[in-house]
């Protein structure tokens, strides 16, 4: 092993607060290092009341478009992929996740919330995650749970990926693991500065 893996992956159960974490890893990561070069997005819920409705993605500069929705109609979503109750518009969340995925010499870090069923419906998407990995720019990103024990084949390939160091969240240890996650990042970006 050279050193720490560049890419750490937050896993567990849905709802657990993987996207929590993320977005407090990269405000604590923001707030110590302010010139950092972090670039990436997150998805979080739309809620209606009580109600999830669906899914958008944010960048980490605050910019949001819809990923799925339960309540999309129109001659365009009966052709879209559903997971669930939810339509997954890919030509949205291509249009805001994937500029974020290009690679950059000056990027420090990519974020990458979540590796997921519905963004894995676009054909783009997975190969620019690989990009990413192959660019050797550290990578936070999150990865669902396998369902019935198994995996998505592109999920299996980040999860054995050689660099990829895997944080499984429960209630109980997601506190605890945001400070792991971020100790463990501030010393992958300090061994970074060092080889460049």
């Amino acid at each position: 092993m050279g050193g720490p893996g560049r890419c750490l992956l937050v896993t567990g159960p849905p709802a657990v607060g993987k996207t929590t974490l993320i977005v407090r890893v990269f405000e604590m990561l923001k707030a110590s290092n302010p010139n950092l070069k972090i670039k990436g997005f997150y998805t979080r819920e739309v809620r209606q009341g009580s109600q999830r409705v669906g899914f958008e993605v944010v960048t980490l500069d605050g910019r949001t478009s819809p990923l799925a929705s339960t309540s999309v109609s129109s001659s365009e979503s009966l052709r879209w992929p559903t997971v669930g109750r939810y339509k997954v518009d890919i030509a949205s969340f291509e249009s805001l996740a994937l500029p974020e995925l290009q690679v950059e010499k000056d990027t420090d870090l990519f974020i990458i919330d979540e590796v997921g069923k519905m963004e894995l419906f676009s054909s783009s998407f997975f190969p620019a995650v690989l990009k990413v990995l192959e660019s050797n720019t550290p990578v936070l990103a999150s990865i669902p749970i396998p369902k019935s024990g198994r995996d998505i084949p592109g999920v299996a390939r980040l999860r054995n990926h050689p660099e990829a160091n895997i944080f499984t969240l429960n209630p109980s240890n997601r506190d605890g693991a945001t400070e792991q996650v971020h100790a463990q990042l501030l010393n992958i970006l300090e061994q970074q500065h060092q080889q460049h």
